[in-house]
């Protein structure tokens, strides 16, 4: 490909930033006051001058007596006659044309002329003075002015004229000081973010905090996380705490089809960006531009314009003397695609984590998202936290908002906690299927599988405790669930506790086959789900006697996005022997379900009879019904008598 014309260096003046600058983001040439009617004017004065020319081009004048002695002789064909001149044509042929020449000429009307055509077979037709003007405007000027309208409106959005292919002033929100509310103060749960930022803020309002000993504030500063953490929002609290300029972009603003455009560009935004110094230049989504060049699966490879403002961006962030005051904050969610160029010290000097929530940390971001909410005097934010495991921010605002919305239909007064759980219930498993009637055969097997989840949950060792059963249909296919909450947060499992895991999901299908003597498809998830614990405890965690503390396979993972792409690298008999062990331990927890269950038989009928009528039972509820059965029995132990 020939190289841009955006490749060559500048030679643009500098532009001195203590100086008032005319310059206006975003004004091209077809945003001039006057400039689209000047060029109106121009085009109809043109236009005239042609049709008039053209028109006097194609006819020939001749004086009327000629005219008459024409029609004597037999030469004129036919006439249009008006009360103001004659048109017509001649049996002359015109050279240029190959037909018969036109004349024009200023009649005398009277009746001896008509006559005098009529007697010669002049083909005539009389009509009144035709307007000239409504002619051309009609004929020419609407026409070609509607023409030159639509090509003004492409060459406006397509940016053909002037500089507007070039413009970024509507894709660069910037909030002048004092426009951004956004303090820390609107933001919780990233005490460990305010914290690596807090010298930031302290650069923007005085720079010469730092340098008075010789030091400077980072240029770039990269906030990496999962979706929905709160990355963006943590860059406007610092642009508000500090009280500068915002300016807001998104990575793919500046990919477009014309190569050379997002360089353009990110170099308009510094010039802008240097002018409101000290201020704060955000991308979002850096990785749109920011990926490593030369890993583009399409002929090995990298996508020409995002190469080249990534070029331009590294440049930029090169150039700039970091004491002007314009720091550079951006958010992604792939920090490990990005290319090294970007993260070295000079650009990206300082990396933040904004990770998910701990059990804390969700509850003030509850606060803060239910600080404007009436609430009922149940609601205990604790525990929608504990019932919000992994949840991020944006979450939980949905789970508030929804119990808001929640409690308007049900004409509460107040949120209550109701409304929070069947808030949480709707956000995790979907909202209630109210349409989809089960049989009763159905209902019962159903209870029967919820039953066996909850009974082998409580009877292994690190059984979770169990929260709520409900048989109630949900989402695409959920026609029940049991939920657990944890007790602490947990950031690591261990070996007994993933068997455990495994038993309590196969739970519900030998449920089935001790109660119906068969299985159905039911248990699809549960099955999926234990066989892939079971397989990340062979192949990644080095839980296996045979196979060792080795590894299995390269995963690829990206870090905040639960993707992960494997690559197999062991031989085929090192396969057979994975699925041998992996379909042992799927085994081994199916037989301690059935061990539980067996030895609980009566509470687990007993459960599932209160399930089946009720279709909720709370952790309390279940709870007082085994307990009634004489409790849970180990397996091996004899059964206690039912009081």
């Amino acid at each position: 490909m020939k190289k841009s014309d955006f490749d060559k260096p500048s030679r643009e003046p500098e532009i001195d930033i203590n100086k008032p600058s005319n310059f206006r983001p975003g004004r091209g040439f077809w945003q001039k006051p006057g400039s689209v009617m000047w060029i109106y004017v121009v085009f109809i004065l043109i236009s005239l001058y042609m049709w008039r020319g053209f028109e006097h081009s194609q006819q020939m004048e001749i004086p009327y007596s000629e005219f008459l002695q024409l029609v004597d002789q037999g030469q004129v064909t036919e006439a249009v006659v008006t009360d103001r001149v004659i048109t017509g044509s001649l049996k002359e042929v015109d050279p240029r044309t190959g037909r018969g020449r036109h004349f024009i000429t200023v009649p005398l009307w009277n009746n001896d002329l008509a006559r005098e055509l009529e007697e010669k077979g002049v083909k005539y037709t009389v009509r009144q003075s035709s307007n000239w003007l409504s002619n051309f405007v009609f004929g020419w000027v609407l026409p070609f002015g509607l023409l030159f309208l639509l090509w003004a409106w492409l060459g406006k959005r397509m940016g053909t004229a002037g500089k507007g292919f070039l413009n970024i002033g509507n894709r660069i929100r910037i909030h002048a000081e004092g426009d951004v509310k956004v303090t820390f103060k609107d933001v919780a749960g990233a005490d460990e973010a305010k914290t690596e930022l807090a010298e930031t803020i302290a650069f923007l309002k005085d720079p010469e905090v730092i340098q008075r000993l010789g030091g400077h504030a980072p240029k770039g500063i990269l906030l990496a996380g999962p979706p929905g953490t709160g990355k963006t929002l943590l860059a406007r609290a610092v642009a508000g705490e500090a009280h500068v300029p915002f300016f807001n972009i998104s990575g793919s603003e500046f990919i477009e089809m014309f190569v050379g455009v997002g360089a353009a560009r990110v170099r308009e935004l510094f010039e802008q960006a240097r002018q409101k110094a000290p201020c704060i230049v955000f991308i979002d989504e850096l990785d749109a531009i920011g990926a490593a060049r030369g890993i583009s699966p399409v002929g090995g490879g990298g996508h020409d314009e995002r190469e080249q403002t990534l070029n331009q961006l590294l440049t930029e962030m090169d150039g700039f003397d970091p004491s002007v005051g314009v720091v550079v904050m951006a958010a992604t969610n792939r920090p490990e695609i990005l290319d090294k160029a970007l993260l070295r010290a000079g650009r990206f000097d300082r990396q933040i984590v904004v990770d998910k929530p701990d059990l804390e940390a969700r509850v003030a971001i509850l606060g803060i998202h239910t600080r404007n909410m009436k609430l009922a005097g149940d609601v205990d934010l604790q525990v929608v936290a504990q019932r919000t495991p992994g949840f991020v921010g944006a979450d939980l605002a949905n789970i508030a908002n929804e119990a808001a919305i929640l409690a308007v239909r049900h004409g509460h007064e107040a949120v209550t906690m109701a409304d929070f759980e069947a808030a949480i219930d709707r956000v995790i498993a979907g909202p209630e299927k109210k349409n989809r009637a089960l049989s009763a055969a159905e209902k019962r097997r159903v209870a029967f599988h919820e039953s066996g989840h909850t009974l082998v949950a409580m009877g292994v060792p690190t059984g979770e405790p169990v929260h709520k059963v409900s048989i109630i249909p949900r989402g695409v296919a959920a026609l029940g669930y049991t939920l657990q909450l944890p007790v602490e947060e947990k950031f690591l499992s261990t070996e007994q506790e993933l068997r455990d895991q495994i038993a309590i999901l196969l739970g519900g299908r030998v449920a089935e086959e001790i109660v119906f003597g068969n299985v159905s498809s039911g248990a699809a998830n549960d099955l999926e789900r234990a066989s892939e614990i079971a397989r990340g405890m062979v192949t990644q965690l080095g839980m296996s006697d045979k196979l060792g503390p080795l590894t299995w396979g390269r995963r690829q993972q990206l870090r905040f996005l639960d993707q992960t792409a494997e690559e197999r690298n062991y031989s085929e008999e090192t396969a057979r022997l994975i699925d041998a062990e992996v379909r042992a331990l799927v085994e081994e927890g199916r037989q301690r379900a059935s061990e539980i269950l067996t030895a609980n038989r009566e509470a687990l009928d007993a459960v599932a009879a209160s399930l089946e009528e009720k279709e909720v039972l709370g952790g309390e509820e279940v709870k007082a019904l085994v307990e009634r059965q004489g409790g849970l029995t180990a397996p091996g132990e004899e059964a206690p008598a039912a009081p």
